[in-house]
């Protein structure tokens, strides 16, 4: 296993993982989505890190499985595939299940594997030159890393089709336009609009932004809107009582920057 192919950085309460393979766009082989799963697991277990953000080494984001390796692994069974594959493709949920938010800047193409590994992302900020496309089709497979899931709820199942079963690419403007990400920006500026979303993110009440990351999603996937307002007043009546929410409420009086410590 190349140790160099995930960079993990944190710099204050801001972390970054870094795709590393930029000879190959950054193409994930099974030895590197091994290891970008550890690197979440190390992400998980600090509770220093209140934001990550997730990105690609040179002109690339992501773009994909890596193909070539994929070629060595003609002589497998279909049994010891599917064993592969369920270790690699937890990565999605494990983003999901990360208590902080995930932002993907995305600087390049984001492809397959690549394009889902943003989707997966739960806020994407691209630069004008990135590339999105579900690409699965043109190589004999179909979508994974929680594609089929990810894509059909941002832009519809009707959409959700068209990209899949063509496998088209689409450019920064367009996935913007049908709701795949967030904001996009030149390439020279994204760099600091993902790191002041991450530090504006980052100086808020952190446990307060954990629970909102959670209630967002399972109100979209699991709870009707009673059994949200049933969870909005237990969990409100919890955070009134936090550390956090009287320093917030008394910066606000005494106009002042709060000073959050996640308790």
């Amino acid at each position: 296993m190349d140790e160099d192919s995930i960079l993990l950085k944190k710099e204050g309460n801001i972390a970054t993982i870094t795709l590393n393979r930029p000879k190959k766009l950054n193409a994930l082989d099974w030895p590197a989505q091994v290891l970008f799963g550890e690197k979440l697991d190390e992400v998980a277990k600090d509770s220093e890190i209140r934001v990550l953000i997730i990105t690609g080494a040179g002109r690339a984001f992501c773009a994909g499985g890596d193909v070539s390796a994929q070629r060595d692994r003609m002589g497998m069974s279909i049994a010891e595939r599917r064993a592969g594959l369920k270790t690699v493709l937890k990565n999605p949920l494990k983003l999901r299940r990360l208590s902080i938010p995930v932002i993907a800047m995305v600087n390049g193409v984001a492809v397959g594997a690549g394009c889902n590994l943003a989707l997966a992302c739960d806020i994407i900020i691209a630069s004008e030159s990135a590339r999105f496309g579900q690409a699965f089709v043109k190589v004999g497979l179909i979508q994974d890393y929680g594609g089929s899931y990810l894509l059909s709820r941002l832009v519809g199942t009707k959409k959700a089709c068209e990209l899949v079963f063509t496998g088209d690419m689409i450019d920064a403007k367009e996935a913007l336009r049908i709701g795949m990400v967030n904001k996009v920006v030149p390439p020279d500026d994204l760099d600091r609009a993902t790191k002041d979303m991450a530090r504006k993110i980052a100086s808020r009440a952190p446990l307060a932004v954990s629970i909102a990351k959670r209630f967002i999603y399972d109100a979209f996937e699991k709870f009707d809107l009673e059994t949200t307002l049933e969870y909005e007043i237990y969990t409100q009546g919890f955070c009134c009582d936090t550390e956090d929410h009287k320093e917030g409420t008394a910066a606000f009086l005494e106009k002042r920057e709060p000073r959050f410590k996640g308790m």
